[in-house]
């Protein structure tokens, strides 16, 4: 399994391979660290290039300094992009190397341990063809995943992020919580959408019961609020947790695209989010997340 980390040399690329690191870490993944330069500038390529230039230096210091942020029990390599964009390179790498994940760090100008999506997270999330991983500002843990939540709303779909979700949980042999999040200032009556919030969620959780190994741990939560950001709130987070969600179903096939609510949950998560886009089907060498 390969996971690509879109690497800066700042604090957003360290949170990228600290969480991918995370992730790696109970998959035995190997992580592809990608620095993508300016398609224009021809000189950012040093391999290319040679080493002369001050953008091939550049890439040279930032090689060493990305290499050196991986644990050593994991495997990495770093490769130089020349894109359009940077989110255009990080989605070419992942095609090529049939990665099951892409992982970047949020804006920086985001609150500490919150999201502020920038330019290129909020391209991935609208044009990715698999997973995205989105660490948040400061995020530094190492260690392997302890839990995976699981938003579940409060209607049928999302069915790609359910089994992302539930395979990821039995293969790492970690808990996996579903969560529904109610808002309850929403229209109609608050009483009858926490119900429906239950209801669904412990259809999900019967699903998941079956398909998770004997004696597994897995339940549900519903977290209401006057808004989603409350209903974040109102829960506990591990500090090693990751919240994983589906893209909105008004997103093109096997793309991402977030709506309102995730944006939402974004504003107030803790924790690493991990999109699924609708309908992705993860190739033979890439199982999950």
């Amino acid at each position: 399994m390969r996971y690509v980390v879109g690497y800066t040399p700042n604090e957003r690329g360290a949170d990228a391979v600290a969480l991918a690191s995370a992730m790696a870490r109970a998959q035995g993944a190997h992580l592809d660290l990608v620095y993508v330069a300016d398609r224009r500038a021809a000189s950012a390529a040093p391999k290319a290039e040679g080493t002369g230039s001050a953008a091939g230096q550049e890439a040279l210091a930032a090689e060493r300094e990305g290499l050196a942020l991986v644990p050593t029990d994991l495997e990495a390599k770093f490769h130089v992009r020349q894109a359009e964009s940077f989110a255009a390179g990080l989605i070419d790498a992942a095609v090529e190397f049939e990665a099951g994940l892409i992982v970047v760090g949020a804006a920086n100008n985001g609150l500490f341990k919150r999201y502020s999506v920038g330019s290129v997270a909020n391209a991935l999330l609208h044009a990715s063809p698999v997973p995205v991983a989105l660490a948040p500002r400061g995020y530094r843990r190492t260690d392997p995943i302890t839990r995976l939540t699981l938003a579940v709303g409060r209607r049928t779909g999302a069915e790609a992020a359910i089994d992302v979700a539930i395979e990821s949980a039995g293969r790492r042999g970690v808990p996996l919580r579903l969560v529904s999040l109610v808002e309850l200032d929403a229209a109609g009556d608050s009483g009858e959408n926490i119900n429906a919030a239950h209801i669904h969620a412990n259809t999900v959780l019967t699903e998941a019961s079956r398909r998770l190994p004997a004696g597994h741990n897995a339940g549900v939560e519903v977290a209401h609020g006057r808004t989603i950001e409350e209903a974040i709130d109102d829960l506990e987070w591990d500090g090693g947790e990751i919240l994983i969600v589906g893209s909105s179903r008004l997103g093109e096939k096997n793309k991402l695209f977030i709506g309102s609510t995730a944006n939402k949950v974004l504003r107030a998560l803790p924790v690493p989010m991990v999109v699924v886009p609708r309908d992705y089907e993860p190739v033979a060498s890439s199982p999950e997340v």
